[in-house]
């Protein structure tokens, strides 16, 4: 039986929806995104204030004055060990449109495709530029170096995004490392704005497949290998910025699940993270391996499933001289969408508010 008090509660959950959130919580306001199933937690505002005068600059400021906002907003109880996010800043020069960092469970990474294809879904839908019909071009100063994107629009709605990423190389090809557990693992070592260890399933005898059935092996052994090559390999070098020297994590290529697409993607990145997307960036350091392996030319492309069953497009924009490194520009095409707007609230009292994780 339902009493009056209990109607009056009710309707007084009805009637008060907002919090009237206190002084000395910090608030941070974010929109999240996914691309191909990849989330991407977009900090718009309350976060502080960065000093620097570039992207690089300023993502050492945030590590050094700020990591603990990165932990509270990647970790849980607001995120969780997959998370992603990124924070808008000034570009690094007068020709950029705006300058962007990306976070996640281990630090900040130099370059993420889907990042990239997330943002400039979102400028147009937020208005953030002058959209018009066809490509709105946008150039992002990442860590890695700028970008250029292009957000197609059709009648009025995003239909994709295309980006062509920094110079992208091989570093070498068949290379073996020994690793515990699965024995000499072959693996080709290349850039696409982070450097990836890729290992091919064909050319290795692994226990697993590259579903989500596998999930905590893929995990396992990503990681072993990783922690192996960046032992073993003493070539993981940006020729340019020592920043950006260091491996990112390890991209197992396979047969794609879905027909037509032409093959699969699941990358281990950061700290055990799985991409849900194909990953933009291992899609750019892909376009390099097949250009050395005179498996692309100009003019066409190739298709990536994620573990998700997500698709990117990957195809070659031109060939550049880079340090020591024949490179290729590439070009990767994929979707993004909303999922929703945060405001999140950190209570200085509260004992967890610098987050967690439990994987």
């Amino acid at each position: 039986m339902t009493t009056t008090t209990q109607l009056n509660t009710y309707q007084r959950i009805l009637e008060n929806t907002d919090f009237n959130i206190p002084k000395d919580w910090l608030q941070i306001k974010t929109i999240d995104m996914h691309t191909g199933g990849e989330p991407l937690r977009v900090i718009v505002d309350g976060f502080p204030e960065l000093k620097g005068n570039s992207v690089l600059e300023y993502r050492r400021y945030c590590k050094e004055n700020y990591d603990y906002l990165r932990t509270a907003l990647m970790f849980e109880p607001r995120g969780h060990a997959d998370m992603y996010g990124c924070i808008l800043l000034p570009p690094n020069d007068e020709e950029g449109d705006f300058g962007i960092i990306f976070l996640h469970n281990e630090g900040y990474s130099t370059m993420c495709g889907h990042a990239i294809i997330a943002i400039s879904t979102l400028a147009v839908e937020m208005n953030w530029i002058t959209v018009q019909e066809g490509d709105n071009i946008l150039k992002i100063d990442a860590p890695c170096g700028r970008i250029t994107s292009y957000t197609n629009v059709k009648n009025g709605k995003v239909t994709g995004v295309r980006f062509h990423c920094v110079p992208s190389f091989v570093v070498g090809l068949d290379r073996n490392v020994e690793v515990e557990g699965l024995g000499t693992v072959t693996y080709d070592l290349a850039y696409g704005g982070a450097f990836y260890a890729y290992v091919n399933m064909d050319k290795n005898n692994f226990d697993f497949d590259l579903t989500p059935n596998s999930y905590r092996s893929i995990i396992a052994k990503g990681m072993d290998i990783k922690h192996a090559v960046m032992q073993a390999d003493k070539e993981i070098l940006h020729p340019y910025e020592e920043d950006l020297s260091f491996l990112y994590g390890t991209i197992f290529i396979g047969d794609a699940v879905t027909n037509p697409v032409d093959s699969r993607n699941v990358c281990v990145f950061a700290e055990g993270e799985v991409d849900r997307c194909p990953t933009g960036s291992g899609v750019s350091g892909r376009v390099a391996i097949h250009r050395a392996r005179k498996e692309v030319d100009f003019g066409e492309t190739f298709t990536v499933e994620s573990i998700t069953g997500s698709v990117f497009k990957g195809s070659l924009v031109t060939e550049e001289d880079f340090g020591p490194f024949k490179a290729v520009i590439p070009q990767v095409e994929g979707t993004a969408h909303i999922t929703g707007m945060q405001t999140f609230v950190i209570d200085p009292d509260d004992p967890m508010k610098d987050g967690f994780i439990l994987r």
